[in-house]
């Protein structure tokens, strides 16, 4: 570990962002030093904490369909209401055009919208798994991930840890022995602007109905939506879901998917890395959500949420088991020099995060870190875990 990963943050903003009407707390609202690129996320009850290694002068929050809001930041917990764009839409302007003409020309517009250098991003993630309503599982960890060009048509991406740490129910009858895809490589292998032939090679664009929605705000700019669902048989699963335009810059600022789930075979390929023979696996949902946020002109990965529903049981068995595991991620800072992560630290897809990190232990673990904060839910279930 260098000394830019131990570097301390004794600068922090702590707060609440809400709904300037109704009053309830948003997800997933993107919280941005202006100036610097330390950002966060607000956890599901609407709440982050915002930590650097200067003063923090100014707060930037957006999330979707609001107005993007940039606030002096406080000494004190902050309430920031933001509130919807209800700017007048021109539909008829706004949403004409052929759908598949303006996602080819924002996969034509990569090289100029997105990183043309490779960069060393650092990044919180989070996976959960929950037993019905229980939470069996908890792990963290800060990683950094390095990401070649957009430019560079190599996939030589890698993910590295520096710090993480599980908490796994003791309870036999909890024991869940099924792995997925994912870990912090997620940053690499589900950006589907890098990883083109995933979704935007035109090829597989050819498998694909498209339609043109509501055109939405995103950080104050307009964005065409572009609907798409399944249009073809093939041997593997497909998505269902949307993809965000900007409609002046043509990037892609954000991506809406959920694995196509009417051939239970396929779909479980797809997401599913290893089971135990005898062991009946069932998806529910496998969906994910990419934000891509603008820095000096150029976009780059911003956060990542995968959510993955599924029902496990064993055959002889009446009674199924339904699970739910979410996995996310967000980029809290970037290195000033992007350094390729040596091959013998990186993190394998074959490996489990939750088998490599220590146990929740010391209280001040994440002190010098950006993290999402755990909401009240997730709290109480680390308190009932640490007591089994």
């Amino acid at each position: 570990v260098s000394a830019q990963d131990t570097l301390t943050l004794p600068y922090s903003v702590q707060g609440k962002v809400c709904d300037a009407g109704s009053g309830r707390p948003i997800r997933s609202v993107s919280v941005s030093m202006t100036g610097r690129y330390y950002a966060t996320v607000t956890n599901s009850d609407g709440e982050f904490t915002l930590k650097s290694d200067t003063p923090i002068r100014e707060v930037t929050f957006s999330h979707i369909g609001y107005r993007t809001a940039t606030l002096p930041a406080s000494s004190r917990p902050m309430r920031v209401d933001l509130s919807p764009d209800a700017e007048p839409i021109m539909g008829a302007v706004v949403t004409s055009g052929n759908p598949l003409n303006i996602v080819t020309a924002a996969i034509e517009k990569i090289p100029d919208n997105y990183a043309d250098t490779s960069e060393l991003l650092k990044c919180f993630y989070r996976e959960t798994v929950q037993k019905r309503q229980r939470y069996i599982q908890v792990t963290e960890a800060v990683a950094k991930v390095y990401k070649p060009s957009y430019s560079n048509w190599l996939h030589n991406g890698r993910a590295a840890l520096l710090k993480s740490r599980t908490l796994v129910s003791s309870r036999k009858r909890d024991t869940l022995s099924v792995k997925f895809l994912g870990g912090p490589t997620i940053a690499i292998n589900m950006d589907f602007i890098k990883v083109r032939e995933a979704l935007l090679d035109r090829n597989e664009l050819n498998l694909y109905r498209l339609e043109l929605g509501s055109p939405v705000y995103i950080d104050g700019k307009l964005n065409f939506a572009v609907h798409l669902r399944p249009n073809a048989v093939v041997d593997y699963a497909l998505y269902n879901g949307t993809l965000y335009i900007d409609q002046e810059s043509f990037a892609f600022t954000r991506m809406d998917l959920s694995l196509d789930l009417r051939d239970e075979v396929l779909a479980t390929r797809a997401i599913l890395r290893k089971k135990p023979a005898g062991l009946q696996f069932h998806p529910k949902e496998a969906s994910i959500l990419i934000n891509f946020r603008e820095d000096d002109g150029k976009y780059r990965l911003g956060y990542m949420r995968a959510t993955m529903r599924f029902d496990c049981d064993w055959r002889k068995r009446l009674l199924k088991s339904s699970y739910t595991s979410v996995n996310e991620m967000v980029i809290t800072d970037l290195y000033p020099q992007a350094e390729q992560i040596p091959r013998q630290d990186a993190f394998r897809p074959t490996e489990s995060l939750s088998d490599m990190a220590d146990l929740f232990t010391d209280t001040e673990f994440w002190k010098d870190y950006n993290i999402i904060e755990p909401s009240t839910s997730l709290e109480h279930a680390v308190d009932k875990l640490k007591r089994q």
